[in-house]
């Protein structure tokens, strides 16, 4: 039997490769023969495994991480019908079961069946069910012929895994951001956040015939990283408002759309850039967004934050200015993208070379065993997105 090895949250700031167990085909005490064990070809990094390194989540010592995976099947389990050993697929970050209310309404990132504590499930993430992360040489899926996406040709789909790798999770959740916040041919959208997610959501909108997409950041190098595929940008640390700032893009101080790529470690705007001010995107984005718009907001909000700046914090309670976006009669879009409901036809976008997402997020491959430099670089701000590769089959 072959070895593995997989990235372990050590404690804040810590993440190391360890030895880990082999995956099984089991679930519990019993046998998963709706489940597949992957040879892992690439692995991600997200920015929400960051909120996790970084201290604050509850997420226990020694958790395996990694929820975007792409692998190829080396063994499935007895009731697996339509995927094959050899098959490489593309494995959504939610887990679901395809059995449930939530899953056959296309509800798949509130799956009611693979977490006990509360509806959806991930893999290697907290409070999201105890599954094993994909970080890691192997990693058993369950409910694969549901989950999986299998890539139609393997030649292909390995000459263009750096763009298909980012269908687990970043590239469905930003073109769910954007769908959520109503961008059409047309639209001038705000994006709030130019992390790969941001990034990703931004290239979706010109992908869904937005006019001008505008990103908000703070680090240069990720604004840089925008403008480098036609985003217009607003550099948050400046005195000037972000609608002051949007005036001079468009003319207006005001949007269609807007979307959140940012989440719970917002930071102030302007003078207080450099304070912790959890609400600060989300009301920020009611003030630009015209009456009337939607807002959509894929950035992760938790219910339990140690590190939060007070009590209310903590547990995801925030100063929210709900008052203005009733007034605007704004649509709000919450929760964690379902990513079966974009793959597979983002995949078709990705091999018929409709969209360069690996560009637009700037894919970098590391080692397996680099992957706590990658964690540390990325947590400094570097514009890219990291992708492991943890058998070096990657070209």
């Amino acid at each position: 039997m072959a070895g593995n090895r997989g990235v372990a949250y050590i404690k804040p700031g810590v993440v190391e490769v360890q030895k880990i167990d082999y995956p099984k085909l089991e679930l519990g005490k019993r046998k998963c023969e709706h489940g597949v064990i992957l040879k892992v070809v690439t692995t991600n990094i997200c920015g929400s495994d960051q909120h996790m390194v970084r201290g604050r989540t509850t997420a226990p010592m020694g958790l395996i991480l990694g929820h975007e995976i792409t692998g190829q099947v080396v063994e499935c389990g007895r009731d697996v019908e339509f995927i094959k050993k050899g098959d490489i697929c593309s494995v959504p970050f939610n887990i679901a079961c395809g059995r449930c209310r939530n899953c056959k309404e296309g509800k798949t990132g509130i799956c009611l069946n693979v977490n006990p504590a509360r509806p959806g499930a991930a893999y290697g993430y907290v409070d999201m069910g105890g599954w094993v992360g994909g970080q890691a040489e192997y990693v058993m899926v369950p409910y694969a012929d549901f989950n999986l996406l299998k890539f139609p040709d393997k030649d292909q789909a390995m000459a263009k895994i750096k763009d298909l790798t980012l269908l687990s999770d970043i590239f469905p959740t930003g073109f769910h951001g954007a769908v959520s916040a109503g961008v059409g041919p047309g639209s001038i959208v705000y994006v709030a956040g130019a992390g790969p997610v941001g990034l990703a959501c931004a290239a979706s909108c010109h992908l869904l015939g937005a006019a001008c997409v505008i990103v908000g950041d703070m680090i240069p190098e990720r604004l840089k990283q925008a403008k480098s595929f036609g985003c217009e940008v607003v550099d948050l640390k400046k005195k000037a408002t972000l609608a002051e700032q949007i005036e001079q893009i468009v003319g207006v101080p005001e949007v269609d759309a807007a979307v959140d790529c940012v989440g719970f470690e917002a930071r102030g705007h302007g003078a207080d850039s450099v304070v912790e001010k959890p609400a600060t995107v989300l009301n920020s984005v009611m003030e630009v967004t015209r009456a009337g718009g939607a807002i959509g907001i894929p950035g992760l909000y938790v219910t339990g934050d140690p590190g939060g700046v007070d009590e209310n914090a903590k547990i995801g309670m925030l100063g929210i200015r709900i008052g203005l976006g009733w007034a605007k009669s704004h649509c709000f879009t919450t929760g964690q993208c379902p990513v079966m409901k974009y793959h597979r036809n983002l995949m078709q976008a990705i091999l018929y070379d409709k969209i360069k997402i690996a560009k637009a997020t700037n894919v970098t491959i590391i080692s397996l065993n680099d992957s706590p430099k990658g964690y540390k670089d990325f947590d400094k701000g570097a514009a890219r997105k990291y992708v492991i590769d943890p058998h070096g089959m990657v070209k």
